[in-house]
């Protein structure tokens, strides 16, 4: 059955900011639908002219660019909650592609509805802004990891992150949240070799800092693994739910 955007199980999630009555009136609307992908499946591929926007509902996926020679970089992992399609809702084509990693339930939206979503609720259309931001400043962060860290402070930077934003999404138990993905895909997104990804992961892991084994990531010690990234703890900052 698809999930009323009223009862849907993110909004309890403290990463989301409180929707008022009119916005999810608004986003009701604006939502079409829902679609369950397999690991796997493209959800939009790099140059396509997508009719959709989603919304990850349940699952995880990746967003990467491909190479005319076949090699890839990782822009991103996909949590539950993120807005995917947004190049495409502006741009008119993906200017990257997207992929499920695990079992995915996604809000569907009609990119051809999407300017009126925008020109319903300024508060909205502040929203999608807001997170058109927030990825630029990731972005930032990502290529200062990826050219200033060393493979050590930057591994350890990337699981800062992703630790820290499942904490936020109740995906955090008694230290444990699931990684579903593989070295290759963090290599891939830090430019690293697999090799080095290996090496350096076995280091930490030697450390006692974290650990990471079939699909599941482990922190110990949560501040001194930031203390190795080079970076200072912040509170996740709140977002709008789409």
């Amino acid at each position: 059955m698809t999930t009323d955007c009223k009862a849907c199980p993110l909004r309890s999630q403290p990463l989301f900011d409180e929707m008022t009555q009119d916005e999810l009136d608004k986003t009701r609307r604006f939502k079409s639908g829902e679609l369950s992908v397999d690991p796997g499946t493209p959800i939009l591929m790099e140059g396509s002219n997508a009719p959709q926007l989603y919304t990850a509902l349940r699952g995880m996926g990746l967003r990467y660019k491909t190479l005319p020679d076949g090699s890839r970089q990782v822009i991103n992992f996909i949590f539950p909650g993120d807005f995917i399609g947004l190049q495409a809702g502006m741009l008119g084509e993906m200017g990257h592609s997207v992929e499920a990693t695990t079992h995915m339930t996604l809000c569907v939206f009609d990119r051809s509805d999407f300017f009126d979503f925008f020109k319903s609720s300024s508060a909205r259309a502040f929203d999608v802004t807001w997170l058109a931001a927030t990825e630029e400043h990731f972005l930032g962060d990502t290529l200062t990891t990826v050219g200033q860290r060393d493979a050590r402070s930057a591994i350890a930077w990337a699981f800062v992150r992703i630790f820290q934003r499942a904490e936020t999404l109740g995906l955090v138990h008694n230290g444990t949240m699931p990684f579903p993905y593989k070295q290759q895909d963090v290599a891939d997104a830090l430019g690293l070799s697999l090799v080095h990804t290996n090496k350096t992961l076995a280091r930490l892991r030697e450390r006692q800092l974290m650990a990471w084994a079939d699909g599941q990531l482990k922190i110990h010690d949560l501040a001194e693994l930031a203390t190795v990234a080079n970076m200072e703890l912040e509170p996740v900052r709140q977002r709008p739910l789409i």
